[in-house]
């Protein structure tokens, strides 16, 4: 399955590690992770020098390709938003990854969009559980 990936980069790297965790995870499982670059420490220099416009076509065009979109949004992010909106509109399953006890916007998690869940983690040994359950209930899983 193609998964695209969608973390904070703009509004701070403090999850860092979930977001290694996460990619680590999905690519174990066999999916393709069209963002797996958003979890490497040196994204923020690789991105810099990408023309906003080809940012919003290459995330455009990986969501529209995208079987299924998974986010952590522990740290706020106006573009994870947008992805997020995006996802949903176009049809796409949408899971949202935190850290428990961090606020998450009320525009998330007061959604009630039936391709949206919501998931908190404790601990970062916890995502691939969730992972592993949320995309075994999703049809078409097989990587």
């Amino acid at each position: 399955m193609k998964i695209y990936f969608s973390c904070s980069l703009t509004g701070g790297r403090r999850d860092e590690a979930a977001y290694r965790v996460i990619v680590d995870q999905l690519q174990g499982m066999g999916h393709a992770v069209l963002t797996a670059h958003l979890a490497h420490p040196q994204v923020m220099q690789e991105e810099r020098s990408v023309d906003p416009a080809e940012v919003y076509r290459r995330d455009v065009n990986w969501i529209d390709e995208c079987q299924a979109l998974v986010a952590e949004v522990s740290t706020p992010s106006h573009g994870v938003g947008y992805e997020l909106a995006l996802a949903l509109q176009r049809g796409k399953p949408v899971l949202c990854l935190y850290r428990e006890g961090v606020p998450v916007s009320k525009m998330i998690t007061g959604n009630d969009s039936a391709g949206l869940e919501l998931r908190g983690y404790r601990q970062e040994a916890e995502i691939p559980a969730i992972l592993q359950d949320y995309l075994g209930g999703l049809p078409g899983t097989e990587a």
